[in-house]
């Protein structure tokens, strides 16, 4: 939904979750074979320019201005997207903020629109856009709560097979359970990986399932979950994720894979992990990118092909990521990974605020560019929450658009 090492803390969104420290940027090849986890002969990639996208940036700020519904979508984070067979894209946020805004100024007599402190805070909600606009928010939270101090965040998604070999498409999410635990583990305890189905065109969701429960692995810094971000190939798709790492002593955490035939992301005994030396079901995931100092991702990070090559994008390790976004590459979805190198530095909307979570999103990108959002959200944990209502401009992603290719 996340991380960083000089511990920033806020109470909203998945994006800045134990140490705000995110990938952005590493090529990763697919493993072909049991125990491949070598190079496979692709290129080294990374950022080589990048530019704003202003116009979906403004596209979510006048649907989170508009007040012509009251139960909508008015800010998040977290933010992912799939693209729907009928041409619809499907936008998952994880915590967000629902209800009115109102016209500036606000209470502190600034130029700002702003929210009272009786908006509704959800945990996940979902956008549907159309043509390039968002213009419906479904029924928030679309993923409930599975039990009392527990909540869902949504993070990738794709449009698959129902079973293996089916014809009928259905939607899957993957979901990240957390429950509420003590310091330092403010954004919650992880607990499992879920992967939720929901019907097509409908939206409506049919069932969740477990696909990997952590309660079992007493120390939390070595739960993993998975599904910050997918990627396909030869009729597996690869399923990326992470662990929490320790906020007070790891400034990086560690990357991690699994990988699922097609169809099969919402069958538990279809999962298969890397565990060091090769793919299997039911093994301990063993990291494939992470020395908890210099290189790292935190649980929120990217991943796409240019080329053949696995770019890995992350906010870079350290203080750099509160602003900096760096990349990694590889020729197998287990590495070895090469990095960090490249990168950039987007602008920030004001003072006191970060930038996290880059997500790509195919199903906007074309002609040669990477689409990427990225969240923002205040970094004084004791006025966050005062801060992102006094300014609801703030609580939104941002766009810009990437080139990749070879370093310089």
């Amino acid at each position: 939904m996340p991380g960083d090492t000089v511990r920033i803390r806020r109470r909203t969104g998945t994006g800045i979750a134990a140490v705000l420290v995110l990938v952005l940027g590493a090529v990763l090849v697919t493993a072909r074979s049991e125990g491949d986890g070598g190079d496979a002969g692709c290129a080294p990639r990374t950022v080589v320019s990048w530019a704003p996208e202003p116009r979906l940036t403004s596209a979510f700020a006048r649907y989170g201005d508009d007040d012509a519904r009251t139960d909508d979508w008015t800010g998040g984070d977290g933010t992912h997207s799939v693209r729907l067979p009928d041409g619809r894209l499907l936008w998952l946020f994880s915590d967000t903020f629902l209800g009115r805004v109102h016209r500036p100024p606000n209470p502190a007599g600034e130029p700002y629109v702003w929210r009272d402190g009786t908006a509704p805070l959800v945990r996940n909600s979902a956008v549907v856009m159309r043509d390039g606009r968002p213009e419906s928010t479904l029924p928030a939270p679309l993923f409930p709560d599975p039990a009392p101090g527990s909540w869902r965040w949504p993070v990738a998604a794709r449009v698959e097979a129902r079973s293996p070999g089916a014809s009928e498409r259905v939607l899957r999410v993957l979901l990240w359970v957390r429950r509420h635990a003590a310091p330092p583990w403010i954004y919650g305890e992880p607990v499992a990986t879920e992967v939720a189905t929901l019907s097509l065109p409908a939206l409506r969701l049919e069932s969740v399932t477990t696909v990997l429960d952590q309660r079992e692995v007493g120390d939390l810094s070595r739960r993993v979950l998975f599904g910050t971000t997918l990627v396909e190939e030869d009729g597996w798709t690869y399923v990326f994720g992470g662990d929490d790492g320790r906020p007070a002593s790891r400034p990086a955490s560690h990357a991690h894979v699994a990988r699922v035939p097609e169809g099969g992301l919402a069958d538990p005994a279809a999962w298969e992990f890397w565990d060091g030396t090769g793919w299997r079901a039911r093994a301990r995931p063993a990291p494939v990118l992470g020395d908890g100092r210099r290189t790292g991702v935190g649980s929120a990070f990217t991943v796409t092909r240019d080329e053949g090559t696995y770019v890995l994008l992350t906010m870079a390790a350290g203080a750099e990521g509160l602003a900096t976004v760096t990349a990694y590459w590889a020729c197998s979805p287990a590495g070895p990974w090469h990095g960090p190198a490249g990168g950039f530095t987007p602008a920030l909307p004001a003072p006191g605020t970060a930038a996290y979570n880059p997500q790509a999103h195919p199903g906007l990108s074309r002609d040669g560019r990477l689409v990427l959002s990225h969240d923002v959200n205040w970094l004084e944990t004791s006025a966050a929450a005062a801060m992102l209502s006094r300014n609801v401009s703030l609580y939104r992603p941002r766009f810009v658009t990437v080139r990749l290719g070879p370093p310089r």
